[in-house]
Formats: structure tokens, C-alpha cells, sequence
């Protein structure tokens, strides 16, 4: 197993990429700290990690709460006594240009797209220095790396972390700290909602979707939870401040 006796924590874990990130690391041997501000979709997780013979523990977490990410990284450590990875993965999608975004959307966005893993970094990174290793994934997106329309919260927010990312690599290389961005694309999960809103409905991104990615198709959570396995892995070891687009060709269309 690749991640046989190391620690994870992952945010945002209770459903979609999340889970089925965490479920894969547990499956491959990691003890997984299920984070999520729902307490019952991040139990479920846990309970579904540990019926199949791994170990979880379920932390309810908001990430915008700093003392709440503060109480998450001493649970990892009290009860597993190690942090080798995280995957800070919990976000928001708020749709729309910019006339019709709100100042207040616009803050949303930062707070979890930006500022909620920017505040998990800084949490983490003095464990793994002190160890002299560990892998910091954070969720971005494609969006992270080209441009969508009239998704002004979004796109500004997903390049942002994605440019964080690489200066926290660049700074943190020299412990043995990688950082990497996981960049998805049309992943069918309800985290999508916002934007087939604004699409006009589910026939209408389908058919945008089978239009504009040259794959044809959405991603399946379980193929983003491999890449996530690749990035938290000595897979990628020497790989990072790297923006890992998933996206069946739709940002070189």
C-alpha cells in the first residue's frame, strides 16, 4: 500500500472529490481525518473508511473558522501523533460576472477558496518541517489555469491559490514539503449546481459538456481520487508547486 502508516487530513471530505479522495488513501493504508461542516456526511465517510478495515477519525469542521482548522490539526495529532498529508479541499463556486456578483460573494469565495487553505498550510507546515517531509494538496481547479466566462469570483480565486501554492513550493522545497495544486475540471458532483443554474439546467451543461471537452464527458470522482493518491504519494516525489489539471483536454481546447 503507498500511504501504509502515514496521516492525512482532508477538508471538505463528507461528499464528491473529497470522499472519494479520502476513501482511496484509507484504502492504500493512511489514517484519514475526515473534515467536513457537515458532522453526518463527514461520520458516513469515516464510517465508510473503517468498515472496509481503515482507520478515520471524523473531525466537524468549517473551514473559514480558524480556531476550527486550529482544532482539527491537534485532533490529527493527538489521536495518530503524525501529519504527512493534507488535502485542503473544501470550496465554493459562486457563478456570475462581474455586475452580478456580489462584494459579499466575492468575499465568500476568498474566505474557502483562498484564505481557509492558506490558514491549513501555515497550521500544517510546522509538523511536516519538523519531520522533514509531507504533501500539501489543495483543490483548485481548471479554472485555476485558463479562464471561464462569467465566473468572476471563481476564476480570480482559483488562480489566486494556485499562485499561492507555487510560492509556498518555492519557500518550503528545502524542508522536503511538496505542494500541489489538484486542478479538475467537469467533475459530476453537486458542487457544479451554481453553474448549471446559469447554464440553464442538467441537458444544457450535458450538452456544453459533450460540445466543449474534447473527452466528451464528465470526470468520475474516482478518477480525480487517483491523481489525488499521485500527488499525496512518494509517486510524485519530486514533484511540486505543480497545478495537476484533470480535465479531459478542456483548458487546451
Amino acid at each position: 500500500m503507498i500511504l501504509d502508516n502515514r496521516v492525512a487530513i482532508v477538508t471538505g471530505a463528507g461528499s464528491g472529490i473529497g470522499r472519494a479522495g479520502a476513501l482511496a488513501m484509507a484504502r492504500e493504508g493512511a489514517a484519514v481525518v475526515v473534515a467536513d461542516r457537515d458532522a453526518a456526511a463527514g461520520a458516513a465517510a469515516a464510517e465508510a473508511i473503517t468498515d472496509a478495515g481503515g482507520r478515520a477519525l471524523a473531525v466537524a469542521t468549517d473551514v473559514t473558522d480558524d480556531a476550527a482548522l486550529e482544532r482539527l490539526v491537534a485532533a490529527a495529532l493527538d489521536a495518530y501523533g503524525r501529519l504527512d498529508i493534507v488535502h485542503s479541499h473544501a470550496g465554493v463556486q459562486v457563478e456570475g460576472p462581474l455586475e452580478a456578483v456580489s462584494a459579499d460573494g466575492m468575499d465568500a469565495s476568498w474566505r474557502l477558496n483562498v484564505r481557509a487553505h492558506f490558514v491549513l498550510a501555515k497550521l500544517a507546515m510546522p509538523v511536516m518541517r519538523a519531520a522533514g517531509r509531507g504533501s500539501i494538496l489543495v483543490t483548485a481547479s481548471n479554472s485555476g489555469v485558463f479562464y471561464d466566462r462569467e465566473m468572476v469570483a471563481y476564476a480570480t480565486t482559483k488562480h489566486a491559490v494556485v499562485a499561492m501554492v507555487k510560492q509556498i513550493a518555492i519557500d518550503y522545497g528545502r524542508y522536503g514539503v511538496r505542494v500541489n495544486a489538484l486542478c479538475p475540471g467537469w467533475v459530476d458532483t453537486p458542487f457544479n449546481d451554481p453553474f448549471i443554474r446559469q447554464m440553464g439546467g442538467r441537458k444544457a451543461i450535458e450538452a456544453y459538456i459533450r460540445e466543449k471537452i474534447p473527452m466528451g464527458r464528465w470526470a468520475s470522482v474516482h478518477e480525480i481520487a487517483e491523481a489525488i493518491l499521485f500527488l499525496a504519494s512518494d509517486r510524485s516525489s519530486f514533484m511540486t508547486g505543480h497545478a495537476l489539471v484533470i480535465d479531459g483536454g478542456e483548458c487546451i481546447a
